[in-house]
């Protein structure tokens, strides 16, 4: 038997997962609280909340796993990149905990982790993609097309050069006036939303590299002039505007994608990150894809955000003699991915 058990600390979401024999038997994840009365995460809140959960979480991953500690084969944790104080509690404990039990560490790259997602099998008969394919990684803190060529081997093609997808979502939501994090409220109100009733700029950047902070002052501008006209302007509009915002945001992402796919013609397409839960996103890529006759790998909504599930199986997958990590290596808060 191959227990892994994987620990997630990035950002402010504590999580642990159990993989046996490459099937997944438990994903506990934690979320804070505390961030929504900031409109954003505090690092040092996450990072003290992290030290408030992490053992509770790892402790019910081992027992919905049916296991004890003492039959695990490794630990796979998240290296980096994110938060370096969030990042130090997940790193530290699975460093103690490998060391207590005498067994390897396997870390692992959050990005990577998110490329690898669709591998995390429920049951022995799910199906997962083939090597290589493209994967459009969209989240708050990242944009980009990756090649995945095998679980160590990813060349990142195209990058967003300010911000995310994610940030811009997030960002925009915040101005509306809605809660923390903006995505979903986003997501609700476009399903009731014309997505052609404003126009938001698409940025005009060469390659396959992103840009969202152009369609940012674009809606920024759009409430501005709205609300010197009529004050309840956000209100009377609130699902147009997250429509066209939504819309804007696809149109932006599958323009590059689009790009990409006549360059490197790949036969499959992932997306993940936390975007990725989007609605109308997961739609676009998928019709995207039936268009060109590429196969498309939509993940469930549960491990697009941040979650120990896709850490265990990308540990497992690079759990190699190569790939043994030291335990002096330390924690980063940024890197390419590895």
């Amino acid at each position: 038997m191959k227990a892994i058990l994987g620990i997630e600390s990035s950002c402010d979401d504590t999580s642990a997962a159990v993989i046996i024999d490459g099937v997944l038997r438990s994903n506990v994840i934690a979320s804070q609280k505390v961030h929504e009365a900031f409109g954003g995460v505090v690092p040092e809140l996450a990072s003290r909340a992290h030290q408030q959960n992490i053992l509770p979480v790892v402790s019910e991953a081992i027992r919905q796993a049916g296991i004890s500690k003492n039959d695990l084969t490794a630990i796979a944790y998240t290296r980096g990149p994110g938060l370096l104080g969030s990042l130090l509690v997940g790193t530290s404990f699975a460093k103690g905990l490998a060391l207590g039990l005498n067994i390897p560490l396997i870390d692992v790259n959050h990005l990577a982790a998110h490329a690898l997602s669709h591998f995390v099998k429920e049951t022995p008969e799910d199906e997962v993609p083939e090597f290589p394919y493209m994967c459009l990684l969209i989240s708050g803190g990242n944009s980009q097309i990756i090649l995945v060529k095998s679980p160590v081997d990813m060349e990142i093609i195209g990058k967003t050069i300010d911000d995310a997808a994610g940030e811009a979502f997030d960002k925009c939501a915040k101005v509306m006036g809605l809660p923390y994090p903006g995505g979903p409220h986003i997501d609700r109100l476009a399903a009731e939303g014309n997505p052609n009733a404003f126009a938001f700029a698409r940025p005009k950047i060469p390659g396959l590299d992103y840009s969202f902070s152009g369609l940012k002052t674009s809606f920024l501008y759009t409430l501005r002039d709205g609300l010197a006209e009529d004050p309840e302007f956000i209100e009377k509009n609130k699902a147009d505007l997250a429509a066209s915002l939504q819309q804007a945001i696809i149109d932006i992402l599958l323009a590059k994608l689009s790009k990409a796919v006549k360059i490197h013609r790949p036969r499959q397409i992932a997306i993940g990150g936390g975007v990725s839960a989007n609605s109308g996103v997961r739609n676009a890529i998928e019709n995207f894809c039936k268009g060109r006759g590429i196969k498309a790998w939509i993940p469930k909504r549960s491990f697009t955000t941040d979650n120990a599930a896709m850490v265990a199986i990308a540990g497992a997958m690079r759990f190699t003699p190569d790939h043994i990590t030291d335990i002096s290596l330390p924690p980063y808060s940024k890197t390419a991915i590895s």
